[in-house]
């Protein structure tokens, strides 16, 4: 593989075979990952949890005017490969997963997006205001309960459901080596707009270099692409 430029300038390491498991975890066990993230993110957490909570309120209680819950939980795969609920603004309609399966059974060329990378871009299942909130990331705003608890990070790997995990090969070490995060490389550099080995890569890239600057700097691009609203 070559070397990728992404849009936000952070030069991409592609995983190589030569690179042990146990390199990628020496990667993950210096001071910041194992210490001074948590800190960061607890602090941030906090700061913020006055000005997110009336937004979430609101939204919840837009989202409930269909009669469905304001929050989804859907299981995620986390450090260690742990599972934990990961908590969004419910974007779909009621009957999402019903509705999907009929999708896929009606539309082949849908189905083989969804096995490629396990997302559709023409989703019948999003609702009006769904497109809206996803269009905006608003929606991911209560995973602000998952830093809380600690499930997942504020920087980190995009996180997973298991069935995804057979696509990242040798490269699950790195996945499972750091907390799943409600941002990373994958959200500034294009999110559904790359290929899912791309997304492999940008995890194992993140994990060669998580440091307290590099978290900082992709929180910053993230608010310039929620700005930008090139969420999906």
């Amino acid at each position: 593989m070559t070397a990728t430029n992404y849009s936000d300038g952070f030069p991409n390491r592609y995983y190589q075979s030569r690179k042990t498991r146990d390199a990628i975890r020496d990667d993950s066990r210096s001071f910041y990952p194992l210490f001074a993230k948590r800190l960061l993110d607890l602090a941030l957490a906090i700061a913020l949890v006055p000005v997110l909570l009336p937004v979430i309120a609101v939204l919840w209680a837009m989202t409930t005017r269909d009669g469905g819950p304001g929050f989804f939980g859907h299981r995620r795969i986390g450090r260690n490969g742990e599972v934990f609920r990961c908590w969004k603004i419910r974007t779909m309609v009621v009957d999402a997963e019903a509705r999907l399966a009929e999708h896929l059974a009606n539309d082949p060329e849908a189905a083989a997006e969804w096995e490629r990378d396990h997302k559709l871009r023409d989703d019948p299942r999003i609702t009006r205001l769904g497109a809206f909130l996803r269009s905006t990331s608003l929606d991911e705003l209560p995973q602000i309960w998952n830093v809380l608890k600690g499930d997942m990070s504020f920087v980190g790997p995009r996180p997973v459901v298991r069935d995804e995990m057979r696509k990242y090969g040798a490269a699950r070490t790195a996945y499972l080596a750091m907390k799943p995060g409600i941002t990373g490389l994958w959200q500034v550099s294009g999110r559904n707009d790359v290929s899912y080995e791309e997304r492999v890569a940008m995890d194992v890239d993140y994990v060669s270099r998580v440091s307290l600057m590099t978290d900082i700097r992709l929180i910053l691009l993230t608010g310039l692409s929620v700005l930008d609203r090139t969420g999906r």
